[in-house]
């Protein structure tokens, strides 16, 4: 994808989840201290976790044996192990299509079909299940406020999930875009920014850098971001309110949108729920403008 690198390991226990899913999914349960260290770390993940334990300390303005009860309380033996862990994360999220393409999952014949439906099913059910309900809420809830213009942007494959959310938010509610991938497009969306506007963004590795900084001139004028990537978040998350990220694996050396889609899908029909007279009034007003005859010429 963007973007464009290896399908991920599929989680399985909580141990194996991806760092920031158990990071997020631990909140409620750390100490306060504990909770600095984690919110420091997904708020620059994953850099934040690549220093020494008194760097990390030093984020969070907590003392370094908290960062080490921190790794403990997620399960590690210590801060080095978690370190690790963190490591290979941020190897496999650098990988290419390329690099994994001699050891991609790849199957033919009468068991690609199985393996497919398997690996998508799974994942999709992984990427809902992880997606926590508060930052769900949050994205829905921005989107179904008529208050806000609503401007939406992707990368080179993921421009086609911005362009299917915005084509149905357009049928839901008012003042909707989805912005051009030129670069005077962006430079006069960026211009054009309230404090207040939504932006919508899709990044999945490898990220591409005009998005991130995009988003980061939508944030430094006001605008409020909701980012949708995959689970090792794109560098735009450091900018964004609301975080939804989905699994990114496949039966190929590239990666899927299908889990993606299915977040999109989701938020789509909260928004029509949300929404509800309001949305289903607009809906039959443009269907009922689609369905007139065209005014006579002169």
């Amino acid at each position: 994808m963007d973007e464009g690198v290896p399908a991920m390991t599929q989680a399985g226990s909580a141990s194996e989840l991806p760092l920031d899913a158990l990071v997020r999914g631990s909140l409620d349960s750390l100490s306060s201290g504990e909770r600095k260290v984690g919110r420091a770390l997904l708020a620059n993940y994953p850099i934040a976790g690549l220093g020494t334990v008194a760097e990390l300390a030093q984020r969070a303005s907590v003392s370094p044996p908290t960062v080490v009860r921190f790794a403990n309380r997620l399960g590690f033996s210590g801060y080095p192990e978690f370190q690790k862990r963190l490591v290979r994360e941020v190897q496999e999220r650098l990988g290419s299509p390329l690099e994994q393409y001699g050891r991609a999952d790849l199957h033919s014949g009468d068991d690609g079909l199985p393996r497919a439906s398997q690996m998508f099913a799974a994942s999709i059910a992984a990427t809902i299940d992880d997606l926590p309900q508060s930052e769900f809420d949050r994205a829905v809830a921005l989107l179904s406020d008529p208050h806000r213009r609503v401007r939406l942007i992707g990368g080179r494959f993921s421009r086609l999930l911005a362009e299917y959310l915005g084509a149905h938010l357009i049928l839901l509610r008012p003042d909707v875009q989805v912005i051009e991938a030129d670069e005077f497009s962006r430079i006069a969306a960026v211009s054009d920014t309230r404090r207040g506007d939504l932006l919508v963004v899709f990044d999945y590795r490898r990220y591409d850098p005009q998005i991130v900084r995009f988003s980061r001139r939508v944030a430094e004028r006001g605008g409020e971001l909701v980012l949708f990537t995959d689970r090792w978040l794109s560098p735009a998350a450091e900018v964004a309110g609301t975080v939804l990220p989905a699994n990114v694996e496949a039966p190929s050396p590239f990666d899927s949108l299908v889990p993606a889609m299915a977040i999109v899908e989701t938020v789509i029909a909260g928004i029509t729920e949300v929404l509800g007279e309001i949305g289903r009034q607009r809906l039959e007003g443009i269907e009922a403008l689609r369905a007139a005859p065209p005014a006579p010429a002169g």
